[in-house]
């Protein structure tokens, strides 16, 4: 029997290599496998938020060797970090494996756990589950929001504050809170 494992970082996949043995091959997909590019269109808004993803070269490696090692496996266990990124890196991970028809019949199962020991990893195994649809959906919500308010505020900041990175959905709302206290600011008229 072969499984293979896949988590985010190569430091665990050693570490978990070890303790699952000779059945399984962990491989890491170092973070996120795939994103929106940095142009316009990559997410529609009048098309039910439509998401164009990209997988960059490095990721295109990785996603190679997970695909040739799920070749004669029965199983893939996705078992990045358990936050909502590390669901939403799982989902896409399974989303690339789809399209390059990497899966035939295997059966997919997503582990967690919050310990990197031999007792956290191989419990977690006994308990597999479906990715988590929730979180992966508020990561997409998040990830839509920060491109489409970014990508329309980062160049008005790069015109306005030369040498500034970008503007995302936090610094947007806290610009706007400073705007309108300092417009309260300017409008107050004491009086005694």
């Amino acid at each position: 029997m072969n499984n293979v494992v896949v988590v985010e970082s190569p430091s665990k996949a050693k570490t978990i290599n070890k303790y699952l043995g000779s059945d399984y091959t962990v491989l890491a997909s170092y973070g996120h496998v795939r994103d929106l590019p940095s142009k316009d269109g990559s997410v529609e808004p009048d098309a039910d938020f439509a998401m164009h993803y990209e997988v960059d070269a490095d990721s295109k490696k990785q996603m190679g060797a997970i695909a040739a090692a799920l070749k004669g496996a029965d199983m893939l266990y996705l078992a990045t970090d358990p936050d909502r990124e590390g669901e939403a890196i799982s989902w896409h991970v399974l989303e690339v494996l789809k399209e390059k028809n990497a899966l035939k019949d295997q059966i997919v199962e997503r582990v967690v756990f919050n310990a990197i020991t031999k007792q956290a990893v191989t419990e977690a195994m006994k308990h597999p589950r479906d990715i988590d649809m929730e979180l992966v959906e508020a990561y997409l919500a998040r990830r839509a929001l920060d491109y489409l308010v970014g990508f329309t505020l980062s160049p008005v900041l790069w015109r306005k504050l030369p040498g500034a990175k970008s503007a995302g959905r936090v610094q947007s709302v806290a610009l706007r809170l400073i705007c309108e206290r300092e417009h309260e600011i300017e409008q107050f008229r004491p009086q005694e």
